[in-house]
C-alpha cells in the first residue's frame, strides 16, 4: 500500500449529512470490496487501485484552525467518504488532532468508523458537550469481515468499543450495512437484539452497487461463496422482494426489542 503526505486547501467542507464533513485522508487502508468511496480516486494522480493507497492531508490541522475563524457553528460528520481511524491514524494523529481543535470550539461531532482505535481518543471524545459515536457493522461473523473488510478491525473489537462508550456514557450507534444477502441477514433478529444493548439508535443500508464495486464484490463472492453469486446477480439487478422482506423482519425485531432504527434505503 502506497501512503502519502499531501497538502490540502480546505478542510471543513459542506455536507449533505450533516453541515460540515471532514476527511483528514484520501483514500482507505481497510480495502471493503463493496466500498461506494472509490469515485475519489479520480480526483487523485493515483494509478493505485483503491485500498491500495492513502493520502495523509499533512497540514489538515492547520487548515481547519484557520477555518474556524471565520465558520459558523454546525455539526460535523467525521468522515464520509475515507475511515478517520484507518491504521495509518496511529503514526499521523490527524483525526486526534482534529478533534482536540473541534472540542476548544465545542462544535458537535458524529464520528462513523470501523476502528477500535477510537477508543484512544477516548479522553478528548468526553469533552464534548455533543458527540456520538458510530461503528460500522456489516456481519457478526469476523469470518465475513475477513473477506469483505480485510483491514478492518475484528467485529469483536468494535463490539468491545462500544461499550466501553457506553460505559463512558458517550452517544453510539452502529451503521449495520451495507447488508449482504445471505450473510449480513442470518440470525439478524439476535444481531439486532445485540446491537440494542450497545447503540442508542441502529442505521439499516442495503448493498448498493456504484463506483464499480460490483467487480470486487463479485471477485470476493467467487473466490469464498460461489454458490452465492447467481443470488447476488438476481437480487441486485433483477427485480425482486428481498430488501423488503428484510426490511419487515428489522421493522419487526427493532420494535420488539425497543430499539430505535433508521432504515436508509
Amino acid at each position: 500500500m502506497k501512503a502519502s503526505e499531501v497538502l490540502c486547501k480546505s478542510l471543513l467542507n459542506k455536507s449533505g449529512i450533516l453541515d460540515y464533513c471532514i476527511n483528514p485522508y484520501t483514500g482507505c487502508q481497510h480495502a471493503c470490496s463493496y466500498c461506494y468511496a472509490r469515485f475519489m480516486k479520480r480526483y487523485t494522480k493515483h494509478k493505485e487501485e483503491w485500498g491500495e493507497f492513502v493520502d495523509a492531508k499533512a497540514n489538515a490541522p492547520a487548515v481547519l484552525e484557520k477555518e474556524l475563524k471565520t465558520a459558523k457553528k454546525g455539526s460535523v460528520y467525521i468522515s464520509s467518504v475515507t475511515d478517520p481511524y484507518q491504521p495509518l491514524e496511529k503514526k499521523y494523529e490527524l483525526t486526534r488532532r482534529i478533534l482536540e481543535i473541534l472540542s476548544k470550539h465545542d462544535f458537535p461531532v458524529t464520528i462513523q468508523t470501523k476502528s477500535s482505535l477510537v477508543l484512544r481518543d477516548l479522553d478528548l471524545i468526553k469533552k464534548f458537550s455533543d458527540i456520538e459515536i458510530g461503528f460500522t457493522i456489516t456481519s457478526l461473523d469476523d469470518e465475513v469481515r475477513k473477506r469483505f473488510e480485510p483491514k478492518a478491525s475484528p467485529v469483536g473489537e468494535r463490539i468491545e468499543a462500544l461499550r466501553v462508550l457506553r460505559e463512558n456514557n458517550v452517544r453510539t450507534y452502529v451503521f449495520f450495512g451495507p447488508m449482504l444477502p445471505m450473510l449480513s441477514d442470518k440470525g439478524i433478529e439476535e444481531t439486532i437484539r445485540r446491537f440494542s444493548t450497545l447503540a442508542d439508535m441502529i442505521y439499516f443500508d442495503k448493498l448498493n452497487i456504484k463506483s464499480g464495486n460490483w467487480t470486487l464484490i463479485k471477485k470476493t463472492l467467487e473466490r469464498f461463496y460461489p454458490d452465492l453469486v447467481k443470488s447476488y446477480e438476481e437480487i441486485l439487478f433483477t427485480r425482486n422482494d428481498y430488501y423488503d422482506r428484510l426490511k419487515e423482519r428489522i421493522k419487526k425485531e427493532c420494535k420488539a426489542s425497543r430499539v430505535k432504527c433508521i432504515l436508509c434505503y
